[in-house]
């Protein structure tokens, strides 16, 4: 049977001071006042049962995200104590459908993305079902590269393992209309975030795509994986599977949680499955749509309305001689006025002003760092 499933942890420390320790980045509103998480559930929901759709994040968040996603059904929520990282943030709701359903297939998308048009992510999602269905595979999805983004992770791709039978193998440097979400293809490698010059090289070679961080598995095909290549986390997700239905289950979970390897699912399973250690394929789906991964003011300005001078604008506002600039508020009624603005980030909630060039805003993180040890119990 075909389940997804949402992980919604990461700190979001990012698109501070809106995100904080107790409101997730995911539950942060985009342009049509939808949440992330909420429009990640949409985009399942297309495709999956209502029912069979799970969220994994922090028990901490649990009130929060049900409040947030109400057709979530509680039991669907699976919480993590603490977070480690993305290879067992998946890893759980392998473990724990595998032992409800031994034939689970899941698809496994994050809450911070917003993708267009939904209905070319649906048939995508649609062909990765089938593709991670029919045999042991690790089915990714690639999005095909606009620019030369320094910023990503790539996927580069060798020969193709399926398409449909009006998409053919296209030559190399093909334009991206293209190469669309009829074909499938091998991960010859995962590529770090490069610098400028080898992003420029990737997105002239036509063999590289942006690491989206979703997938499509069988959820017996990345245990096996786990169990591989991270046998303590293979070893721990097996407790706790196997005490998920008892009263026993918060016990076992906080007893055993806090052994599990911090490691990415792409450290510990994709990178080296691509290589060629294990019995599972990697594979990747393109999409060539409009994706952003929201984890920055200037991506989360994306989503928000322009004015004529490049202003993205989420509050109520008045700027005189002003361009380029990052301009919200968390009460919709906060007037934020300005004068000779240029390229600027000012982010206003009820205890906290962000004001930083904009071109500085991935060091938000770092001043965030710097709150939290000034302040600690309470701006972070």
């Amino acid at each position: 049977m075909e389940y997804g499933v949402i992980v919604a942890g990461g700190a979001g420390t990012r698109l501070w001071p809106l995100s904080r320790r107790d409101r997730p980045k995911q539950l942060l509103t985009v342009g049509d006042g939808r949440s992330l998480l909420q429009l990640a559930h949409e985009r399942l929901a297309g495709v999956v049962d209502p029912q069979r759709i799970f969220v994994c994040a922090l028990e901490a968040h649990r009130a929060a995200i049900l409040a947030d996603l109400t057709v979530l059904p509680p039991d669907n929520f699976l919480g993590e104590p603490m977070g480690r990282d993305t290879a067992v943030a998946v890893g759980l709701p392998a473990a724990v459908l595998a032992a409800r359903d031994p034939d689970a297939v899941i698809a496994v998308v994050t809450a911070d993305h917003v993708i267009e048009p939904v209905e070319e992510f649906h048939a995508a999602l649609r062909h990765a079902f089938d593709l991670a269905a029919a045999g042991p595979r690790l089915v990714t999805f690639g999005i095909v590269p606009t620019h030369a983004h320094t910023g990503l992770g790539y996927i580069e791709r060798a020969g193709a393992v399926e398409a449909e039978s009006d998409v053919a193998e296209q030559p190399e440097g093909a334009p991206a209309e293209a190469r669309h979400v009829g074909a499938a293809y091998k991960v010859s490698a995962f590529r770090e975030k490069p610098d400028l010059e080898t992003a420029t090289a990737y997105l002239e070679s036509g063999r590289h795509l942006w690491n989206s961080g979703m997938f499509v598995w069988r959820a017996d095909t990345l245990l096996a994986q786990l169990e591989a290549h991270l046998p303590a986390a293979a070893t721990g997700l097996a407790t706790i599977a196997a005490g998920w239905g008892s009263t026993e289950r918060a016990a076992v979970l906080a007893a055993t949680y806090v052994d599990l390897p911090a490691i990415s699912v792409d450290y510990a399973v994709m990178e080296p499955a691509a290589g060629g250690s294990g019995p599972a394929e990697v594979v990747v789906v393109p999409l060539a749509l409009e994706w952003l991964d929201v984890g920055s003011w200037p991506t989360l300005a994306a989503t928000l309305e322009c004015d004529a001078a490049g202003n993205a604008v989420g509050a109520l506002a008045v700027l005189v001689d002003s361009a380029d600039n990052v301009i919200v508020a968390e009460d919709p009624d906060h007037l934020v006025a300005a004068i000779g603005l240029r390229a600027m980030v000012v982010v206003s909630t009820r205890e906290v002003t962000l004001v930083c060039p904009r071109d500085e805003s991935q060091r938000v993180k770092e001043l965030v760092e710097a709150v939290r040890a000034a302040h600690p119990d309470r701006y972070g």
